[in-house]
Order: structure tokens, then C-alpha cells, then sequence
């Protein structure tokens, strides 16, 4: 027998050998193994509430508000109405709706954003901005972007399934007000504005109508 042969033969024996010896030392695992007994201190009570257990927390509610909270209660009682509602699509939306509302009224760009509005907070604005017009006054106003977000609050009201959430903004623009001369009498185009807001949105969670409307504002 020549020697290559002879090496071959001698680690395919080596090779059965050390296959029977993790065998005996690790066991074969068939079918679903047995489930490991918990650690010490890991009960289900212990876990981290990031962990996604079936009946847990609502990771899309809690990273929102508190849980426990008022808020998260009628948050959930929102999605039982509505099985597609999330709320963090809802507030993804809310940060576009703040600048292209926001810019609408500064602009006097009323018709664009009055779907988004309810009659009265729409009345309020075009009010405003009549009376800017009436005066002879112009904005000229540059969006920064959102600086901060949170939602501040949020009820469900079950009988009617009207949905009210609160969001709170910290945006950033620049803005100036020109007279009918052209003279900047207020604001300036280069210094950058930080401002707050406290809108309130509405929704029927029974409505097919997935848009929300802005029917509150504050600071």
C-alpha cells in the first residue's frame, strides 16, 4: 500500500473517531428540543419591556407616551377602532402637515391647506391673513425644518370614535413683513426664528377618510 493511501485511511480513522466523541460529549438533537429552564431572575416578570412577548407592551404606543398613561389607553382604544392606525406614521405625517401648514398661512396660501384644517381654524387663519392683505403687508418666510417633536397628548372619545392627539413642535424659519413700500418692518431674511407650537389633529376613526384635521392651535 503506498503511502498516500495509507495517510487517507489514517485521517478518515481520526475523523470517525473525534464525529463518535462530540456525539457521546454533546448528544444529537432530534426534532424540537426541550425548552432550557430560565435563569435565575429572567421570569417573564423580569424581562425588559423591549422584549416582544404576546400580550406585552405596544412598543408604537409606549416609545410615544408613558405607559400606564391616559394617553396610551386611548391610543390603544384608537387602534381597536382602526386596525392600520400607527402612531408613528401619525406623527411622520404630523411633521410634514406642521411646515406645509405653517408655510400655507404664512404665504396666504389658504386654498392649498384648507382640506387639512376644520372650519374653524381655517376662518381663523383666513381672517389673519385678510387682515394682512387689508394693510397692505407681505410675509416672506423660508422653513428651517422641525427641530423637536413630541406628542404631547392624546384622547378618544368611544361613542362618536373622534380622535383628538396633541402634538408639540419646535420649528425654525426665517421670515420678514414688508409694507406695501417694500420695506422690511418686521423680522429679518437672514437671522433664523425658533418658535413653538401646540396643535391639536382630529380624526373620525370610523370614517374611511384616513386625513386627520388640524382643529386647535396654541404655543
Amino acid at each position: 500500500m503506498n503511502s498516500p493511501i495509507l495517510q487517507l485511511l489514517v485521517l478518515a480513522g481520526i475523523a470517525v473517531f473525534l464525529i463518535l466523541r462530540l456525539r457521546s460529549v454533546l448528544g444529537t438533537r432530534e426534532g424540537f428540543e426541550k425548552p432550557r429552564a430560565p435563569l435565575p431572575g429572567t421570569d417573564r416578570a423580569d424581562r425588559p419591556d423591549f422584549e416582544v412577548i404576546e400580550g406585552g407592551p405596544d412598543r408604537d404606543i409606549i416609545d410615544h407616551v408613558a405607559d400606564g398613561s391616559p394617553s396610551a389607553d386611548a391610543l390603544a382604544r384608537m387602534k381597536r377602532v382602526d386596525d392600520t392606525f400607527s402612531v408613528s406614521e401619525f406623527l411622520q405625517g404630523a411633521r410634514g402637515a406642521y411646515e406645509m401648514i405653517l408655510m400655507g398661512f404664512e404665504r396666504g396660501d389658504m386654498a392649498d391647506i384648507k382640506p387639512f384644517l376644520s372650519d374653524e381654524v381655517y376662518e381663523t387663519f383666513a381672517q389673519v391673513v385678510e387682515d394682512r392683505e387689508a394693510q397692505g403687508l407681505t410675509i416672506e418666510a423660508e422653513f428651517g425644518g422641525v427641530r423637536e417633536l413630541s406628542l404631547a397628548e392624546a384622547t378618544f372619545d368611544d361613542e362618536n370614535a373622534i380622535a383628538e392627539i396633541t402634538v408639540r413642535y419646535v420649528g425654525e424659519l426665517t421670515s420678514v413683513v414688508r409694507n406695501r413700500a417694500g420695506e422690511i418692518i418686521e423680522g429679518s431674511a437672514t437671522q433664523v426664528k425658533r418658535q413653538s407650537d401646540i396643535w391639536t389633529y382630529a380624526r373620525d376613526m370610523g370614517s374611511d377618510d384616513p386625513n386627520w384635521q388640524l382643529v386647535a392651535t396654541g404655543e
